[in-house]
């Protein structure tokens, strides 16, 4: 039950000027530093890293998750939704309808976000992705995790070459103590 990202996170979820902060880094009177791409590129693995650790969104983005039939209850929306765009599905007459706002929930009071329906979900075709359910995830994050993240970028910019050594091998333990702070744990 992986999504689809429709529209991926489109700015930097820490400000450049902060992470060059962080990596104590001087500009030398100007206001770019010859490396920011690099920490750029850095900073969406580390944010990536940070996603599948903790099956969290770590910045806006809109994802799309489809099904082949509604469950019998709610529909669990990975990594976690601050808003259902839509919920529209292929009717036995293999017609797409649009399921309306006011016809379900957004449960995001829970770790796990879900969408409910007010009474019961319609019937679907037996065809395969028949329900599409659209929505956005949070755009904040946790200082844990904004923290971790920092250490992350700072870990892959001091260890550039992994060749002879072994600091490349596992991101720095306190990361995924930080991550584990936002985690989704399966019970």
């Amino acid at each position: 039950m992986t999504p689809k990202i429709i529209t991926p996170v489109t700015s930097p979820v820490i400000p450049l000027a902060e992470i060059r902060q962080h990596l104590r880094l001087d500009l030398l009177g100007g206001s770019t530093h010859p490396d920011d791409s690099l920490i750029e590129g850095y900073l969406l693995a580390a944010r990536e890293y940070a996603e599948h650790y903790t099956q969290r969104s770590i910045g806006a983005q809109t994802l799309e998750l489809a099904l082949d039939k509604f469950p019998d209850a709610g529909i669990e929306l990975p990594l976690g939704a601050a808003s259902i765009t839509s919920i529209k599905y292929t009717d036995t007459s293999l017609v797409l309808q649009t399921i309306e706002s006011t016809d379900y929930v957004l449960d995001d009071y829970s770790f796990t976000h879900w969408a409910i329906p007010v009474s019961v979900w319609p019937t679907p075709a037996e065809v395969a992705n028949a329900v599409k359910v659209r929505y956005v995830t949070p755009a904040t994050f946790s200082p844990a995790v904004k923290t971790a993240l920092l250490l992350t970028v700072a870990h892959l910019y001091e260890n550039r070459e992994a060749v002879g050594t072994d600091r490349m091998a596992e991101v720095p333990l306190s990361v995924d103590a930080l991550l584990n702070t936002a985690r989704t744990w399966q019970l």
